[in-house]
């Protein structure tokens, strides 16, 4: 039956791939929103080899570092232009005390990562180490607050500490190196509240995160933006719930959506699939199109303004461990079909950007999707990584809306998926960026963009595409994926006629 079924898929994808397809770009579109960069976000949990051996070594480690931070991470993310990083969790939030993050080293106490696979951690990677990193690499921070087993006071006393230029707080920040304070703009209240972040009602929450947020105060000029803890995936009633009894008292509420086969069971290889498993994967990860657009429509009518902003603070792929690791260390490999997870995601963001002002990839390193791994003093940059290098160009661009016909087919899984996927924007000085992403498997595609008034000049492409699907990037070996120039485009008058391979993604700056 599975053969009958992959054969059918096939036959289907062969037919609809075939066709030329116009993608109207409308370049003369006025009042269209900006994609925030903060769409580009990153996520560093405390989990596995993600802060430890990930992004921190310490200053003493034989792995050439910057003050304790691996400098080949350093300089790949300064590269990739992260625009947020959220810390410390994740589940790990709810558990995290900041007073034992902060002094010397050696005065630090040691805790037990009960979250995940019970990893004992000695807090060397705290408060300072984070806000240094964040301006090291130039990024904004994204402070995950303890809603869960932690107080007001525990919580309204941190963003004194990072952000106060006086009073007994800043005294000690001081005394333990730093006298100037930190900027803090983005505060999560709380994380997955609904679950490992306590276990609580929406309504429960609510109350809580009304009395947390009174407490955490502006100082000295830092302006605080307050994020609520979102639903999961299909809850729709924990966001009307928030909505209606919190309303704008905060300034974004959360979502999370992970592209994963299921909770129960093996969630399947990162490396090791096949075709049905290739197609039900990006099938998923598409459907996160309907998602964010069901939660938006309940915004919409507590929030018809706007004024309240959707952040994907958790997304990505999610696979089982590789071989021989912790299982509760998540640590997964990263192939072509991860990248194809990441452009279409993005694609799908994009076209959100009214509403949607953040997300934030799991994560950063060694931990689901990441976008690097290490390996002693190795590094390795993943699909994932060259995808958001590759479209950081939209980053703060304003968005350019399409018309374009994409035709659709059922996954094995019973879910829609596109057979291909379209997004541009216009940068501040008038570059125009069109990424395009094939998730077909055995065709090219042929499109033509179609402009109204633009006449394309100067037409760079990049491209991403491997030998096969299941290709990743490896410790010791030459990359199996990695962006090359292409030209596979001819530019005429006000169009360009674009020939897509199979499985690719394209990005076309003009």
């Amino acid at each position: 039956m599975k053969k009958i079924t992959s054969a059918l898929i096939g036959l289907a994808i062969s037919l609809l791939a075939s066709a030329q397809t116009t993608v109207k770009v409308h370049d003369t579109a006025e009042d269209q929103p900006v994609i925030a960069k903060e769409i580009y976000g990153q996520f560093a949990e405390h989990l596995g080899r993600c802060i430890y051996g990930g992004i921190w070594v310490g200053p003493d480690s034989e792995i050439p570092n910057i003050d304790g931070y691996r400098k080949d991470l350093v300089e790949a993310l300064q590269v990739l232009k992260v625009p947020v990083l959220r810390w410390p969790g994740g589940c790990f939030a709810d558990e995290y005390h900041w007073r034992d993050g902060i002094g010397p080293k050696e005065d630090r106490p040691m805790m037990i990562n009960s979250n995940w696979g019970g990893t004992v951690e000695d807090n060397s990677f705290g408060t300072h180490e984070f806000f240094n990193l964040c301006e090291l690499i130039g990024t904004e921070p994204y402070l995950s607050g303890n809603v869960g087993s932690g107080t007001v006071e525990e919580l309204a006393k941190w963003v004194e500490y990072i952000t106060a230029k006086g009073g007994t707080m800043a005294q000690l920040r001081e005394k333990n190196g730093r006298k100037e304070p930190w900027h803090l703009k983005y505060l999560g209240v709380g994380n997955e509240s609904w679950g490992c972040g306590g276990s609580m009602t929406p309504e429960f929450y609510s109350d809580l995160y009304r009395r947390y947020a009174t407490y955490c105060r502006n100082f000295d000029g830092n302006t605080l933006y307050k994020v609520a803890s979102g639903a999961s995936d299909y809850d729709y009633n924990w966001t009307k719930v928030l909505m209606s009894k919190i309303g704008q008292q905060m300034h974004g509420i959360s979502l999370h959506y992970y592209t994963v086969k299921g909770w129960t069971g093996s969630k399947g290889s990162a490396t090791v699939f096949d075709t049905d498993s290739y197609y039900d994967i990006l099938a998923k990860s598409v459907e996160v199109d309907e998602v964010i657009t069901k939660h938006e429509t309940i915004m919409d009518v507590y929030d018809p303004e706007k004024k309240i902003d959707l952040l994907l603070d958790e997304w990505g792929t999610w696979f089982d461990v590789e071989p021989g690791t912790n299982p509760g260390h998540l640590y997964q490999q990263n192939t072509m079909r991860d990248a194809m997870v990441a452009a279409l995601s993005l694609n799908i963001f994009h076209n959100h950007a009214e509403r949607l002002k953040m997300a934030n990839i799991a994560q950063i390193v060694n931990v689901l999707q990441s976008m690097i791994l290490t390996k002693d003093d190795q590094i390795v940059l993943t699909p994932t990584y060259h995808v958001f290098r590759m479209y950081n160009v939209h980053q703060d661009a304003t968005y350019i809306p399409l018309t374009y016909k994409a035709e659709e087919f059922l996954s094995p899984s019973g879910r829609p998926m596109p057979q291909l996927s379209v997004t541009a924007s216009r940068n501040a000085d008038g570059r125009i960026n069109v990424s395009i992403v094939n998730p077909m498997l055995d065709k090219e595609q042929t499109i033509t963009l179609d402009f109204e008034e633009y006449k394309p000049e100067n037409v760079k492409g990049e491209i991403l595409k491997s030998k096969n699907i299941n290709d990743y990037n490896d410790f010791g070996k030459a990359p199996a994926v990695a962006p090359a120039q292409f030209d596979g485009f001819k530019a005429k008058k006000d169009q360009i006629a674009v020939t897509v391979p199979a499985a690719s993604i394209i990005n076309l700056t003009l």
